[in-house]
């Protein structure tokens, strides 16, 4: 969804870009329930728990029962296809933010060409393919939709608060910001990793090590609140003053997009 800021020439079309963006995500995730209850319908839960995949074959498994071979083909097409849209979409996206925020920007200070530039990300996008296989192989048999979910919860817990206080609280600041992202992105991997969706329980990854302390498996009911308090806790005790006029005409350019626009026509 943020992706979507960033793919129109104009404040207008991102508005609009976001708004459908989220729709059909949103409708897309929907429809998962209406597959899982329709397979367990149609399919049942033995034969669905019996398959090669367990439970992430519930919706081949649907398609075959509705349509035979023929949709079965489509909809295994279909997949292969986006988990490679998104395999390297996402790679290429992690791969140029490092080689341009992160080392260009912070590490650097600017003082980089354009080839150290395609060098790192080069490098960032096999370490971080390396790192991403190993957690896929660690993954091995674990229901997709509940990976999702939370890889949705440490979204959330680092992003969430800063956009909601950004544009809705003048008195937000740099460090509530980097307190609420660095605390909620902290806090959610810490608790998956001590939770029973990686040991302590026969469907965690790791099914023979039992170090669980918080019982659930997944932690975003409690690491974004915890975001929005860090974020609320950095604010305050941060001497930084913001200067009102300054937060007022950032308000309204990020409610309204005005001053972010290019001319549309001459």
């Amino acid at each position: 969804v943020l992706m979507r800021f960033y793919t129109v020439p104009t404040a207008k079309e991102a508005r609009r870009s976001v708004v459908w963006a989220i729709a059909l995500i949103g409708a897309f995730y929907l429809f998962t329930l209406v597959l899982g209850y329709g397979a367990a319908a149609l399919v049942g839960p033995d034969r669905i728990l019996s398959a090669a995949g367990g439970v992430n074959s519930a919706a081949p498994l649907l398609a075959f029962e509705l349509g035979g071979v023929i949709l079965l083909g489509i909809i295994s097409a279909v997949a292969f296809a986006t988990i490679l849209a998104v395999v390297a979409g996402l790679t290429i996206t992690a791969s140029a933010s490092f080689a341009h925020d992160v080392y260009a920007s912070v590490m650097k200070k600017h003082q980089v060409t354009e080839d150290e530039q395609v060098r790192v990300s080069r490098i960032t996008a096999v370490v971080l393919g390396v790192f991403a296989i190993g957690l896929g192989i660690l993954a091995n048999g674990q229901n997709i939709a509940f990976l999702v979910a939370l890889a949705f919860a440490v979204a959330a817990a680092a992003n969430l608060p800063t956009i909601v206080y950004s544009l809705y609280w003048r008195r937000f600041n740099t460090r509530g910001a980097l307190w609420s992202m660095y605390g909620g992105l902290i806090s959610t991997i810490v608790l998956i990793v001590f939770s029973p969706a990686v040991s302590g329980a026969k469907t965690a990854m790791i099914p023979g090590a039992d170090f669980a302390w918080f019982p659930l498996a997944n932690p975003g009911i409690v690491s974004i609140p915890l975001a929005f308090i860090l974020g609320i806790v950095g604010t305050l005790t941060s001497p930084d003053d913001e200067d009102p006029k300054v937060a007022a005409e950032m308000e309204v350019r990020s409610l309204t997009g005005i001053g972010a626009e290019k001319a549309v026509a001459h």
